[in-house]
């Protein structure tokens, strides 16, 4: 499987044994939007992403464990993109607009969380090391917790890449959901709540026949970012973000609960136009989709491809 990263990212991802942080760099500026429909989230400087706001640039979205402790990631990340000089000047001044997420992955008796030096070492690691898998923001993630972490399913970040008529959308996703994951092309629960018997449970069937549950207010959500290289203003940004929900919704089972802090965002980086938001709005939910999928089954054969050519298209046309 091609992973290809858009023109104008990176992507890096630090970690311990317990958590980790996953940055998403775009440190010449992107086009950002946002889109919360979980009822426990932890964020950053999502209000910033609205379309009425002044700021048109957004130079990184992080995507951390540690629940509320892991916003101090995205300070690392701040200090990394200043250092190297890049962020909206003021008065003689770069600040670095540095927005993002957390997930609840505080599973362990002693608090384990990513703080401002790891965030920093992401930074550093944006190209050069793996962030699907157990890595970064997916290091401690799961799913499936309605009868609580005994009979929960492994998680992590995971991937996808859809190109449509030359445009490319791809979706980095940390799935840490109450809910199971549905894989659709399969018909089937790929990782959820576990029976006594070992068999997924099926969550939402338990719920609705009124099963026994072992809830805990936001230790869950799934975190995540389409990436693309159109080029949007916010307005379309936030519908890009949007749309990718439909992926969630399709992939986890259930979704956006108030156990749940469930976020997306979107960066375009502005390589190539767009005639028709349609298409990439069905890109950006099938690869977040997919990505759900991937989170929880891995791609051994994964490649990743970083996107640098210059070449842009002038119009649309669907094959």
């Amino acid at each position: 499987m091609k992973l290809i990263i858009p023109k104008g990212f990176t992507v890096g991802a630090a970690q311990n044994e317990f958590t980790g942080v996953t940055v998403l760099l775009a440190p010449k500026g992107a086009t950002g939007g946002a889109d919360c429909r979980g009822g426990a989230p932890g964020t950053r400087e999502t209000d910033l992403l609205r379309p009425e706001k002044m700021m048109d640039k957004v130079n990184a979205v992080v995507l951390s464990g540690g629940s509320a402790y892991g916003l101090a990631s995205m300070t690392g990340v701040t200090e990394w993109l200043s250092q190297n000089g890049f962020g909206y000047k003021s008065m003689g001044k770069l600040v670095p607009i540095v927005t993002g997420a957390v997930l609840y992955d505080l599973n362990q008796k002693e608090l384990h969380y990513p703080d401002a030096k790891m965030g920093f070492e992401a930074c550093e690691n944006a190209s050069e090391t793996p962030f699907t898998g157990q890595y970064g923001a997916g290091r401690g993630a799961t799913v499936g917790k309605i009868r609580g972490m005994k009979y929960a399913s492994r998680s992590g970040v995971g991937a996808y890449t859809v190109k449509v008529a030359g445009v490319t959308v791809t979706a980095v996703i940390a799935v840490n959901a109450l809910g199971d994951v549905f894989d659709p092309e399969q018909g089937k629960i790929v990782a959820g709540a576990k029976a006594n018997d070992g068999s997924f449970l099926d969550t939402e069937r338990h719920i609705v026949n009124g099963g026994l549950m072992k809830l805990f207010l936001g230790t869950n959500t799934t975190i995540g970012c389409i990436l693309t290289d159109a080029k949007l203003d916010k307005v379309a940004a936030n519908k890009l973000a949007s749309a990718s929900h439909d992926g969630l919704a399709r992939a986890i089972r259930p979704v956006h609960t108030d156990f749940d802090g469930d976020t997306m965002f979107c960066l375009a980086s502005g390589h190539r136009p767009v005639l028709n938001l349609l298409l990439l709005q069905t890109a950006a939910a099938y690869a977040a989709e997919r990505a759900c999928v991937n989170a929880v089954q891995g791609v051994k054969d994964l490649t990743v491809i970083y996107d640098e050519t210059d070449e842009e298209t002038d119009t649309w046309q669907c094959d």
